[in-house]
């Protein structure tokens, strides 16, 4: 049976990357060893290392004055590193959902933090529209894709702050401009390689302008100036993000994965919003994220949950169960994942309103 790969993080990837990995998993560019069992200072890796920042660049036309580094640590750790080079004495932050809360809590180590708007009372089910940021903050830190609860914020922003975005969920989805901020974090495990890789766009003239020392490992400075090998890189993840970066490219670039994903979109939203047994979690259009796909029952419906679970199950379906935060049904339609998969999700949801 056909397995539809709906998980979160680590999630779906493409065939293409799959199968180079495997290949240079026993073989990795004709020396005879494996990718997990060379150096990272030779030749071939850095070869793989300088390939995969051009191909950022060049998909994201990143202009010239920012770096791009693959680190280690997860979204988690840019949680902290961002505000530790970044933050004078006042960040403001857009709390949307589980991940922006999380990163609100690591700012406050570093100085005042400013929350400008929060969904929270409505368990982040929107994203806050109106807002004022001071004008005396180091910078604004948004979420612009919340996995848990399947909202995102679709556009860039350009509220005259500096601009910090967690795009974990999000990256290479759609294009973006770059030059509107001063740094972008993604973990690679939603759209770009497996777990154990963090990409990191940061723009050159924000840093060293914190006040403080900052330990060595902590530095995106120090990164930079060592093209991401200050400490030994997560090798296979970065050459497995290389492949999913070739593969990008050769499927037209960021511009048509953001068609591809608008009409996976459409598709699964408008079965929920047709289909009597469920309802989107997310009520505001605009707001419903196009990576993450939240559903619960609908009301008079709830005791289907289950067995609606094992029946999606049984038709090849992976990874389907919703967030303890939210409950119900969670589909994550990453750029890897074929118009077909959701296309075979929306038929297994009409057998099973049929059945009921």
């Amino acid at each position: 049976m056909k397995k539809h790969n709906f998980y979160a993080g680590p999630s779906i990837l493409p065939e293409y990357t799959k199968q180079k990995v495997a290949e240079a998993a026993i073989d990795f560019a004709g020396t005879g060893l494996s990718v997990m069992e060379v150096s990272h200072r030779g030749k071939e890796f850095i070869a793989v290392m300088d390939e995969a920042v051009a191909l950022v660049k060049e998909l994201l036309k990143v202009p010239e004055g920012y770096s791009v580094l693959f680190l280690q640590g997860g979204a988690s750790l840019q949680f902290l590193m961002a505000p530790y080079n970044l933050m004078k004495s006042k960040a403001a932050y857009l709390n949307t959902g589980a991940w922006a809360t999380k990163a609100m809590k690591e700012a406050k180590f570093f100085g005042e933090v400013v929350e400008v708007a929060s969904s929270k009372d409505k368990n982040f089910n929107y994203i806050p529209k109106s807002f004022d940021v001071p004008a005396d903050v180091d910078y604004l830190h948004i979420t612009t894709n919340n996995t848990i609860f399947g909202t995102e914020l679709k556009k860039d922003l350009d509220l005259g702050v500096r601009l910090v975005a967690d795009m974990s969920s999000d990256i290479f989805s759609r294009p973006i401009d770059v030059a509107k901020y001063d740094l972008i974090y993604a973990g690679a495990q939603k759209n770009l390689g497996p777990s154990g890789a963090t990409l990191v766009i940061v723009k050159d003239d924000a840093l060293g302008k914190s006040g403080r020392e900052i330990p060595t490992m902590l530095d995106y400075a120090i990164h930079a100036k060592n093209d991401s090998m200050f400490n030994t890189p997560s090798v296979i993840a970065v050459f497995a993000c290389l492949q999913t970066l070739k593969w990008l490219k050769e499927n037209g670039g960021v511009e048509a994965m953001e068609k591809v994903n608008i009409a996976k979109a459409e598709l699964l939203y408008g079965e929920l919003d047709r289909n009597k047994l469920f309802v989107p979690t997310v009520p505001a259009v605009e707001d419903r994220s196009f990576m993450n796909v939240t559903f619960v029952m609908a009301e008079g419906y709830e005791a289907l949950e289950k067995e609606f679970n094992d029946f999606a199950a049984s038709k090849g379906m992976v990874g389907l169960k919703g967030h303890r935060s939210v409950g119900g049904f969670r589909a994550s339609t990453y750029n890897a994942l074929p118009l077909e998969s959701v296309q075979a999700l929306v038929d297994t949801m009409k057998e099973f309103e049929a059945n009921h």
